[in-house]
């Protein structure tokens, strides 16, 4: 029987060619994959099968911590949660959709909460109602389980924040835009302008982003923060918006995923995406900022909505 030999001439040349041709095999495949994979993301964004079929879910809780019933709270008449995205809304195939220029950008929109007060103040106006149970931990796991008890397939899941109620259906269409076109992402939200006066109230959530409009940090603090302690007038400081978007396969694995030192210690949901190694696309927008976080917010968004007559 024949014994290869490691160090004879004829084998070292036989397990150099071998080695050589492994790589190119490897080398070709990966290429190939690439270009099948390049070829399909193509074919499913022209064909606008990538991604496509989008819901829109406002998760709404009675017991907030900072303002108790927050989603019922009227303002100018009205309960909150109802400002938007209702006013928004158009009937189509039996389903309540959100219209911008004529095209569909939420092929439906459901409410999902643990309280019966907002499930019946919601039903009364018209909106579809998911109940879920009051172990979801943030509105991320709440659309989550709205989801899967819907048990129809959405490629994108928009959380939409019903205490930012002033948000323009335009920036929904927006956030879906950008993790439509960008596949690495499995998550996308806004940013806006940050007010001066907004600088150091922890209510405001502040956002870093790359130099290729992907997330580097979140924080109720400033950031960044310069050694001066004080802001500085000419940085263009982000406000985050709160609205996001998720892509529906990552939605299913964000619970399961551990809580994470960073999103603890500031307590925002999204830094666990972060810490865990996902990547998050954000837009930013010219949007001014009326997010209701607490009961003083009532008075100053009523008097904007007058100014402004958006009542």
């Amino acid at each position: 029987m024949a014994i290869c030999n490691p160090s004879s001439p004829s084998s070292s040349s036989t397990s150099t060619s071998t080695k050589a041709w492994t790589i190119h095999a490897l080398a070709v495949g990966a290429a190939a994959a690439m270009a099948i994979g390049a070829h399909a993301y193509l074919y499913y964004r022209r064909s606008g099968k990538f991604r496509s079929r989008v819901i829109g879910i406002i998760p709404a809780r009675f017991a907030s911590s900072r303002f108790e019933g927050k989603p019922l709270v009227h303002i100018l008449g009205k309960p909150m949660i109802q400002l938007f995205p209702f006013a928004h809304l158009s009937n189509f195939n039996g389903n309540l959709v959100v219209v911008v220029a004529d095209l569909v950008i939420l092929h439906r929109v459901v409410v999902a909460t643990d309280d019966d007060k907002i499930a019946e103040c919601c039903r009364g106006f018209g909106a579809d109602v998911v109940m879920t149970s009051e172990s979801c931990r943030n509105g991320t796991e709440r659309c989550n389980e709205a989801l899967q008890k819907l048990g129809k397939q959405y490629d994108v899941v928009v959380n939409i924040q019903g205490d930012e109620p002033l948000i323009e259906p335009e920036i929904i269409d927006g956030i879906v835009k950008a993790l439509q076109a960008a596949p690495d992402a499995v998550f996308s939200t806004a940013v806006t302008s940050l007010k001066p006066e907004d600088a150091f109230d922890p209510n405001r959530v502040k956002c870093v982003v790359d130099n290729h409009g992907y997330a580097i940090y979140f924080s109720r603090g400033l950031i960044p923060f310069n050694k001066s302690g004080k802001v500085n007038p000419q940085f263009p400081y982000l406000l985050h918006l709160g609205i996001q978007s998720f892509d529906s396969k990552f939605l299913k694995i964000y619970p399961e995923l551990p809580p994470t030192p960073l999103q603890m210690e500031e307590d925002l949901e999204q830094l666990k995406v972060l810490e865990n190694g996902y990547k998050m696309k954000v837009i930013k927008v010219d949007h001014e900022s009326h997010g209701v976080d607490v009961p003083d917010d009532v008075d100053k968004i009523e008097r904007y909505m007058r100014e402004h007559n958006l009542h």
